[in-house]
């Protein structure tokens, strides 16, 4: 049987090179063993970058948090910022052409037994990149029966661990749905697979508060940071309920959602708008806001 790449992997195999422990390799030699604790039980963190005229938005942002989810989990990274930047860097520039990149930083636990308990080596790290895609105009949510468990162990961290977030994400896809929503155990709104969540309501711009176990966004940052939003804990049925939705992540800069589960939802509003053309001009204007 032959297996078709897929194309991603088309445009991965035209250009480009991966950062794996140390140097630059070509895709296939930069393989990670059997027995990486990545592979074997998810045991990593990680971060998406965006660039900008092929210059990486936000870096220091994204590397801050990358260290924080290490914390978390208690790898200890010990690659310098420095270095990692010299390596994106590498790797932006391995790419042909002029489009922009999505860039991947993951960093795992490196080789150990196949069980749970980690070796004493070396951590694996890997920084590859891919065409950026753009998001869509508008997205599709679906609230989903699986809840967030904000007092987890990985509450907040950006790890490896994504099965949770697939399963998530395939039964959204299945009712025609771009994002499926979660709500925590206390059945107030948390986030998305891969985004976080604001909502409008009586013209105030308010998305979940980090105690309800979402990610600490970069995007979602930059929106509080600037006073465009506040941080609130907001009853899973007044989301189910409200009139103006949006998304934010690295490729979603102010995402408006057109449907909530079956219910449509009026066109872009007057706030989503203005924190899309907020966030669409900073990321033009700036490379480390």
């Amino acid at each position: 049987m032959v297996i078709q790449p897929t194309r991603s992997e088309e445009s991965f195999a035209g250009g480009g090179l991966v950062w794996h422990d140390g140097r630059l390799r070509r895709r296939e030699e930069a393989m990670v063993s059997f027995d990486d604790h990545g592979f074997v039980v998810g045991d990593g963190v990680f971060e998406t970058i965006a660039t900008v005229d092929r210059v990486p938005f936000a870096l220091r942002r994204h590397l801050d948090r990358l260290r924080q989810s290490a914390a978390g989990l208690h790898l200890p990274i010990t690659l310098d910022d420095a270095t990692v930047r010299a390596a994106v860097t590498e790797v932006i520039a391995s790419h042909d052409g002029e489009g922009e990149l999505r860039i991947r930083i993951t960093v795992t636990a490196g080789r150990s037994a196949l069980g749970s308990s980690r070796g004493d080596g070396p951590l694996t790290v890997v920084i590859a990149a891919l065409p950026l895609r753009s998001a869509a105009a508008t997205a599709r949510v679906v609230v989903v029966p699986w809840t967030r468990n904000e007092h987890g162990a990985l509450a907040g961290l950006k790890t490896t661990s994504y099965a949770e977030n697939v399963v998530a994400l395939q039964v959204a896809q299945r009712h025609g749905a771009d994002e499926a929503i979660f709500a925590n155990t206390a059945g107030e709104l948390c986030e998305g697979t891969g985004s976080n969540v604001f909502v409008v309501l009586h013209d105030e711009v308010v998305t979940p508060p980090l105690t309800s176990g979402c990610l600490a966004g970069v995007t979602r940052a930059l929106v509080l940071e600037a006073g465009l939003a506040v941080e609130r804990r907001i009853p899973l049925a007044v989301f189910r309920d409200a009139e103006e939705v949006f998304l934010t992540s690295t490729t979603r800069l102010g995402q408006p959602v057109a449907a909530i589960d079956d219910r449509l939802l009026a066109p872009s509003g007057a706030r989503t708008a203005e924190i899309a053309s907020y966030l669409s001009t900073l990321v033009q204007t700036t490379s480390e806001p």
